[in-house]
């Protein structure tokens, strides 16, 4: 009886899985370790996620029978297990807040052998539908071949949002970045272009129009943008950066500011401002809070032998001395004021560098990267994520809360779950606070891939997994850089065709500066 039930499973996903599979009736238990790639192994995913497909390496091995709950699937000697979308959503749905059980069976000389199963915990919560990313060679020396891209996490879909030339170009070449929206909605979009055709692209809607950022007072155009969650304001940095390319360092590049500073644009008056003009201290990557009551950012102070006149050569080989803390400062709607600053983390107290602060949507956590030094984290292998739980936020989990500073004990611990030895940096949560998006060298130290972690009610992060793609091995044969993930509700309006007029035609409307 109990075959005659596993074969009408079979049956059933025949329907919805190629190739074609029966689970065995007769196999031996084996203790050999399971390989499968990405590793999906005892996971928490989401409810609305495409289907986890993986790959089995077993080199005894010439076929592959594999069952996610009441799934089965089949695979040749590749071990490529490739499941169809809408079965898998079933299978899902039947499961969410529970686990589901993987068996994975493999056909060698002798028969069939079953490896130890594991579990793929199903999150009551569902993740944003929508991940945008920019593709780039991660050691670009030419402004071609770079796009940003929007992948539908409920299936494979992947489609340019824009993509630059495709051939080198002394009159069309352009860089393109720091792709941002507004509260999670596509609505209010905007991102940089950079050398040809450069200016800043604010969309609105189906509609975009090119703006220029620039004045005497201003380093350079705005980057690292962050809407406002409500109003139609962008907080911007301003940055003169300079790159380092170490000739004997495991890590090849680094990226430093000579100087930084904030911005405050207005989206619909066309109107720009500082927040902050300082000669001393460096502020950088700033971030709303979810209310838009407050500002976060980073702000390193510039090392005392270097205050003064000083040379890009005098800060480039003392690129390891700089250290970067969060801050934070209140913002009045009405008056559009900001108020003093507060210290948030202190890590150069600690003689280390933070990167990229980001408050969880309802408030209650502060997510960023700390290295050892600088603010490019995305190259340091150094680099981890860290949570900071924000007023009475419980932060609990396998590691102990630890202290910052010498002095004051805060509610601060790395992500142990999600972290790598290698470098985790650009983070960002998902709308409803439960999902972790974030970009890692772990797989093999050179390219930035992103990987999802879910971060419960409790505020314990779980391990991060890949994400997922319909051919296991497109990670590996990709030859270009994850970066800047985004989550949005909902797909982006603007035509591709629309922003390419915009880009090559119009030329950038200045923004006003108001002293």
């Amino acid at each position: 009886m109990k075959s005659y039930v596993y074969l009408i499973l079979s049956v059933i996903a025949l329907t919805g899985c190629s190739p074609s599979a029966t689970i065995p009736t007769s196999f031996t238990e084996t203790s050999d370790s399971l390989a499968i790639y990405p590793d999906y192994r005892d996971v928490t995913i989401p409810p609305n996620i495409a289907p986890l497909n993986f790959m089995v390496t077993d080199a005894a091995a010439t076929e592959y029978v594999v069952t996610v709950g009441d799934l089965v699937c089949g695979a040749g000697k590749d071990g490529k297990i490739d499941m169809d979308s809408v079965a898998w959503r079933e299978v899902l749905t039947d499961a969410k807040g529970k686990s589901l059980s993987v068996n994975v069976y493999a056909h060698r000389a002798s028969g069939w052998v079953h490896y130890s199963p594991f579990t793929l915990d199903v999150a009551e919560e569902e993740i944003d539908p929508y991940l945008s990313y920019r593709l780039i060679e991660p050691g670009y020396e030419l402004y071609r071949q770079l796009g940003i891209y929007q992948r539908n996490l409920t299936n494979f879909t992947e489609e340019p949002i824009y993509e630059n030339n495709r051939t080198f170009s002394n009159e069309d070449n352009h860089c393109i970045n720091c792709h941002n929206y507004q509260a999670y909605d596509t609505d209010r979009m905007l991102f940089h272009v950079r050398a040809g055709h450069g200016g800043t692209i604010i969309v609105h809607g189906k509609e975009a129009r090119k703006i220029g950022i620039k004045h005497d007072s201003i380093l350079t155009s705005g980057v690292y943008p962050s809407w406002h969650p409500t109003m139609p304001l962008v907080a911007f940095s301003t940055n003169k950066t300079g790159q380092v390319f170490h000739m004997y360092h495991p890590e090849k590049i680094e990226v430093l500011d000579e100087a930084s500073d904030l911005l405050l644009y207005d989206a619909e008056k066309n109107t720009v401002r500082h927040i902050f003009h300082t000669k001393d201290n460096m502020e950088t990557f700033p971030c709303w809070a979810p209310d838009g009551s407050r500002l976060f950012y980073c702000c390193a102070k510039m090392p005392a032998s270097l205050l003064g006149e000083h040379t890009p050569m005098d800060l480039a080989l003392r690129y390891d001395s700089l250290l970067y803390d969060i801050y934070s400062m209140p913002f009045d709607a009405e008056t559009c004021t900001f108020g003093e600053p507060r210290l948030e983390v202190d890590a150069s107290g600690i003689g280390r560098s933070t990167s990229v602060p980001r408050v969880s949507p309802d408030g209650r956590y502060l997510l960023y990267t700390l290295g050892d030094y600088g603010q490019f984290h995305i190259w340091h292998k150094s680099s981890d994520l860290y949570v900071k739980a924000l007023e009475s936020a419980p932060l609990s989990g396998d590691s102990e809360v630890r202290p910052m500073t010498g002095t004051q004990e805060e509610g601060i611990r790395p992500l142990t779950a999600a972290n790598s030895p290698d470098a985790d940096s650009y983070h960002t949560w998902s709308s409803n606070g439960r999902w972790i998006l974030f970009v890692s060298r772990r797989l093999d130290h050179n390219y930035s891939r992103v990987f999802i972690s879910y971060f419960d009610r409790e505020g314990r992060d779980h391990k991060a997994f890949l994400l997922p793609q319909r051919d296991p091995e497109y990670n590996t044969l990709l030859l270009k850089s994850y970066n800047v993930p985004e989550l949005t509700k909902r797909a982006v309006q603007v035509n591709i065709e629309t922003l390419k007029h915009v880009i090559y035609h119009t030329d950038p409307d200045p923004a006003t500066y108001q002293p």
